[in-house]
């Protein structure tokens, strides 16, 4: 057990029985009551967000965890199967554990699994940006080029964003996979 005081953003805590990921944490003095900590967290089983006020003196359960760098294969029904880098070691994770974010997940990418002290997965961090393929956009004409509108189209993924108009089928593009947002065409 820890002080709540001592817990910080993105610290993972055992609340109600269940691991919950600190978003925010910020400490209140409102005139003349008691201070309290006001938290947002992440239900690290069901995706929820709960917001608590600790007292400042309350104690919470502090959760030990592992970070591991693992390898998307490929996806097994409503699973995904992850390697190893180090010891080429298959595991399945559920689409809870990885969010939203799991319809950007191309072959091949690394990503950070979260594990906790007794060897469950808490939560599976992909990269802040990947870079994807427009596999299905609409055509657009001269007129839509030089108008700042989007229009939908589908990455290589089978993931559907939003693209500026001058983005063609073919392009390669960066996503944001915590918003699902364009945020550039890149090059190549």
């Amino acid at each position: 057990m820890i002080s709540i005081s001592n817990v910080s953003k993105g610290s993972i805590i055992r609340f109600k029985g269940e691991p919950h990921s600190i978003e925010s944490l910020v400490h209140r003095t409102p005139g003349n009551l008691r201070a309290f900590y006001q938290a947002n967290m992440k239900n690290l089983k069901t995706g929820r967000n709960v917001e608590y006020r600790f007292s400042a003196s309350e104690s919470v359960d502090l959760i030990v965890t592992e970070r591991k760098q693992y390898q998307y294969l490929y996806q097994d029904g409503k699973d995904y199967v992850m390697m190893d880098n180090d010891t080429f070691d298959q595991i399945n994770v559920t689409e809870v554990a990885i969010g939203s974010g799991a319809r950007f997940l191309k072959d091949g990418i690394t990503v950070t699994i979260v594990f906790s002290d007794d060897g469950s997965i808490l939560a599976v961090e992909l990269p802040t940006f990947v870079e994807v393929e427009i596999t299905e956009t609409s055509p657009a004409s001269k007129d839509d080029r030089a108008t700042s509108g989007t229009k939908p189209a589908v990455v290589e993924t089978g993931a559907e964003i939003s693209v500026p108009m001058f983005i063609q089928t073919g392009s390669i593009v960066r996503v944001d996979t915590r918003t699902g947002e364009y945020m550039e065409r890149v090059k190549k």
